[in-house]
């Protein structure tokens, strides 16, 4: 198995992004304003200033969060360390979802391991209450060390995965071509830390060894620019982009942004549902016969 610390051919935004994590970014969001605790007990969830926040794990009860707010498209940015030392069968999720049984979704998940071993980082889309477009990665630093920053681009072109500024995945919307895409669902953001020891490490061969607990998450830095959604509308003009403070809502990646994605396809992708063609036996799904990034 793959162990932190390899670097191989590192692409010149990656250099970029490692300065950017290094110097930190700046805190809009504000957790005692912008979060409703949603799981915890005997303070599981401690808030330690407007942009600081612990998730914690034991046998008695995880915990979690999610946004007040709804969002129709933005870009939300979070710094997270993870659990460190043996984090196996511990999840730590950090996803965008709307509500209901044909639900949207957009997922980080962070798959903890034994000591010394990367973790895996899970990601998802769902749509309309279907998911299966699953993709892995292993990362390229040692996660439970310093706060590294993860996120989410979603506006009406593309979903885009980065972590650091660095793309490893993106979704583009094919709706026109017959492929479902998040579009009309507003979503909270959520974040979780709980005990999945029946898959999460290895297929569920290696539990979760309490005598670790309590496991701890550590966030900073929340950051929404998004379209928030309330009472049936969009704080966004329909009919206007502010290209100074909302390049979000048409973010593609650019020629250095492509290597990079290939970067991390290449070295660091560990699955990738399109290329499971056992699991698809009929042909692989549309989007991913369509996009040159499948």
């Amino acid at each position: 198995m793959a162990k932190y610390g390899t670097y191989l051919r590192v692409p010149a935004l990656l250099l970029a992004s490692l300065l950017i994590c290094l110097l930190g970014v700046i805190a809009e969001g504000d957790f005692y304003k912008d979060i409703d605790i949603t799981w915890g007990e005997h303070g599981s969830v401690n808030i330690l200033g407007s942009n600081s926040l612990v998730l914690s794990l034991d046998q008695s009860s995880g915990s979690g969060f999610r946004s007040k707010a709804q969002y129709l498209y933005g870009r939300i940015d979070m710094q997270l360390k993870l659990v460190s030392g043996n984090s196996a069968g511990t999840v730590t999720a950090y996803y965008l979802s709307s509500e209901g049984s044909n639900h949207d979704e957009i997922d980080f998940e962070f798959l903890g391991n034994v000591s010394g071993e990367p973790y895996i980082v899970h990601t998802n889309i769902y749509t309309q209450g279907i998911g299966n477009r699953e993709q892995q990665f292993y990362l390229w630093f040692d996660p439970t060390k310093n706060f590294h920053t993860y996120t989410i681009v979603w506006n009406p072109q593309r979903i885009i995965f980065m972590v650091d500024n660095i793309p490893i995945r993106v979704f583009n919307n094919y709706e026109e071509r017959g492929v479902p895409f998040a579009s009309s669902q507003p979503m909270r953001l959520y974040s979780s830390l709980w005990c999945a020891d029946q898959w999460a490490t290895r297929g569920g061969l290696v539990k979760t060894n309490w005598s670790y607990a309590p496991f701890k998450a550590y966030y900073r830095n929340f950051d929404a620019k998004a379209c928030v959604w309330s009472k049936g509308s969009s704080s966004c003009p329909s009919n206007s982009v502010d290209m100074t403070h909302n390049t979000w809502q048409t973010q593609d990646l650019d020629a250095d942004g492509r290597r990079s994605l290939r970067w991390v396809q290449k070295y660091y992708m560990i699955y990738n549902y399109c290329k499971d063609y056992k699991r698809f036996p009929q042909g692989r799904p549309r989007e991913c016969r369509l996009s040159r990034f499948s």
